[in-house]
């Protein structure tokens, strides 16, 4: 039963969060007052075009031979970011012009292009469950010239400009007690299993986790 939920969670995972979030972007263009595409829907868009934008990793992870590496963190994170996501979508839509949304959708463009881009630099060792493979090699080009976790990095930056334009205590209560403790639990249970790659203990020597100069 454990691995049945293991290897069919990333693709019950895309398909839920999706239609939820197609959902909050009809909601959204219903109920929002202003232009005909009002942007509360344009920040869901582009929320769902970045999801959409990783469906092939997220079944290809599904595909994936479960192993122990990942200690459940897939789930937690995966469970983590859809609650703050629901709370911040589904919560009172923002009544604000696209002066005040620029500064949370520069954020969100902003940690999806840093996301993605750390994916691309990793290429097939990258996945959305922890795992070691064979093969691994350590990646220090790209984003890895200055931190250990750009794609995590990405991600929680995305989060907080979704957050702080749909803004709300649920939301900001869940990103900042749930989500980001995910994400560090994460990475602790990644490079514990990371380590026995050869050369990552000098790559975690030169760099910071998420933030340069700081963590």
């Amino acid at each position: 039963m454990k691995q049945w939920i293991t290897q069919k969670f990333p693709a019950l995972f895309f398909a839920t969060g999706f239609l939820v979030g197609v959902g909050a972007l009809v909601r959204a263009a219903r109920d929002s007052s202003g232009p005909a595409f009002p942007m509360p829907a344009v920040m869901i868009a582009v929320y769902l075009c970045w999801v959409l934008l990783e469906a092939r990793i997220t079944f290809r992870t599904a595909r994936m031979q479960d192993t122990e590496d990942d200690h459940g963190t897939e789930i937690v994170y995966g469970l983590s970011r859809f609650a703050t996501v629901v709370a911040a979508l589904y919560g009172p839509l923002p009544d604000t012009a696209p002066l005040w949304a620029a500064g949370p959708l520069s954020l969100v463009l902003a940690g999806i292009a840093l996301r993605l881009v750390s994916i691309r630099t990793l290429g097939v060792f990258y996945s959305h469950r922890v795992r070691k493979d064979a093969e691994h090699r350590v990646a220090t080009s790209g984003p890895y010239r200055l931190l250990r976790h750009p794609a995590y990095s990405g991600m929680i930056l995305a989060h907080v400009g979704l957050v702080a334009y749909f803004l709300n205590p649920l939301s900001v209560a869940l990103l900042l007690l749930a989500f980001v403790p995910a994400v560090v639990w994460r990475i602790s249970v990644e490079e514990k299993v990371m380590s026995a790659v050869a050369g990552y203990r000098d790559f975690m020597a030169g760099r910071k986790r998420l933030v340069p100069f700081l963590w």
